[in-house]
């Protein structure tokens, strides 16, 4: 990050997204959170404990999927599981869980290829969830996704994640609307500083007009003000 001092507290439980223009540090922020960049003064903390490599307490979702394609979709989802030595009969009912949650009971034996690219996603974000971590770090998951498909996708997150109660969600996206529609707050970062740290007060869940209406909107000119402005 930038070289003033930044200080950005998540709560657990709390759905943040980090919006910003490319090339800022929206996802070196999401990275250094994740453990895999270092930052080059102060610190990351996770409940308390210092950031200093990757863990089984933060999970991460890239915006390309990440899945294995010599392994079928139970496979995959089961993968990390399997590396941390959970036992099968545990692994087995985690990953049956996750599949009815996530809807593709019926495409536990098939192969990535197999599936749209939505699908495709949905098991990735299950893959990570396997695990439990206690953050969920997505970097633009949905890009690329046509409206509808994007619209079940944030359905499916938000159920997904107000099923777990305490897991904090830290995702970055380019789109206001998308973190207007998701976030309980608001990061703005700009030249690798936090420029607007801003909550969204509007209410859960959110229908067409609540995202369109004139609170939402104020909130939109806000960030698209800031967005856009040289400092």
């Amino acid at each position: 990050m930038g070289a003033r001092n930044q200080n950005l507290r998540i709560e657990s439980g709390e759905f943040v997204c980090v919006i910003g223009p490319s090339g800022h540090g929206k996802s070196t922020l999401l990275n250094m959170i994740a453990g895999f960049t270092s930052p080059t003064a102060g610190s990351i903390q996770v409940a308390g404990r210092p950031v200093t490599k990757p863990g089984p307490d933060r999970g991460v979702v890239f915006q390309r999927d990440t899945l294995f394609l010599w392994k079928r979709v139970d496979e995959n989802i089961e993968f990390g599981l399997k590396a941390q030595g959970v036992p099968k009969a545990e692994r087995t009912k985690i990953v049956s869980e996750l599949l009815k949650v996530t809807g593709l009971q019926a495409f536990a034996k098939a192969w990535p290829k197999q599936l749209s690219g939505g699908m495709r996603r949905r098991v990735a974000i299950a893959a990570v969830l396997a695990n439990k971590p206690d953050v969920l770090l997505m970097d633009e998951p949905f890009a690329g996704l046509d409206y509808l498909r994007l619209s079940q996708m944030h359905s499916f997150l938000l159920d997904l994640w107000q099923e777990s109660g305490h897991r904090a969600v830290v995702m970055v996206t380019h789109d206001v609307d998308e973190a207007i529609s998701l976030a309980d707050r608001v990061v703005l970062v700009k030249n690798g500083t936090i420029a607007l740290n801003k909550r969204v007060d509007l209410p859960r869940p959110r229908t067409a007009s609540d995202i369109t209406g004139d609170q939402a909107n104020e909130l939109r000119a806000e960030l698209l003000r800031a967005f856009e402005s040289e400092n």
